[in-house]
């Protein structure tokens, strides 16, 4: 199953978290008492999902998880006294933090536990499609510029260029991004 991070400035309370998480199927844990630690291990690790109890030994923990949400694709998950915890989700939820008040409610936090995973999957899903776009928009941008040069150099109009482009491609049985690649290097020396 997938890794797990707790969090947490209590042991009694880590061990309480990582005995549910148990239950759920996640047997890969890793634990902390610190946000320092847990900035360390997150850089060297990547974990499905991070659970901060507040408050931790070194600071509170609003902080350390905004910081995770934004370095890392980990769903997260922060616990925090019920009287604080409107305020703390006020400035975490924009992050995509998602804040369970104590005491836990475990049906709460397995639902809590299911919506985050959810969402992580979602979004590491637009992220693989997103980097296909990125892949993509680099490749047309490849194009563009040997069609410009091949209208510098060979004073060739834009739709000539393209066709010259997709001709070659289609005679070498090379895909436009090769071809654009050897017009460039041709080119671009000069």
């Amino acid at each position: 199953m997938d890794r797990a991070l707790i969090v947490s400035g209590s042991e009694k309370a880590m061990e309480t978290i990582a005995q549910f998480l148990h239950t759920y199927g996640y047997t890969n844990l890793t634990s902390t008492t610190s946000g320092s630690e847990a900035r360390r291990l997150t850089n060297s690790m990547e974990y499905s999902l991070i659970i901060v109890n507040t408050p931790l030994t070194d600071e509170f923990g609003n902080e350390l998880s905004i910081q995770l949400a934004e370095n890392t694709s980990s769903g997260i998950i922060l616990l925090c006294k019920a009287d604080i915890a409107d305020d703390v989700s006020d400035k975490v939820g924009d992050f995509g933090v998602c804040v369970v008040s104590r005491p836990m409610n475990k049906a709460l936090l397995h639902q809590s536990i299911r919506l985050v995973e959810a969402t992580r999957s979602r979004m590491l899903g637009l992220k693989r499609e997103n980097s296909k776009l990125m892949v993509k928009i680099d490749e047309m941008r490849m194009i563009n510029r040997a069609k410009f040069a091949l209208m510098q150099y060979l004073g060739l109009p834009e739709p000539e260029a393209h066709r010259y482009i997709e001709k070659q491609a289609m005679d070498t049985r090379s895909t436009r991004k090769d071809v654009a690649q050897r017009i460039l290097a041709m080119y671009e020396n000069q």
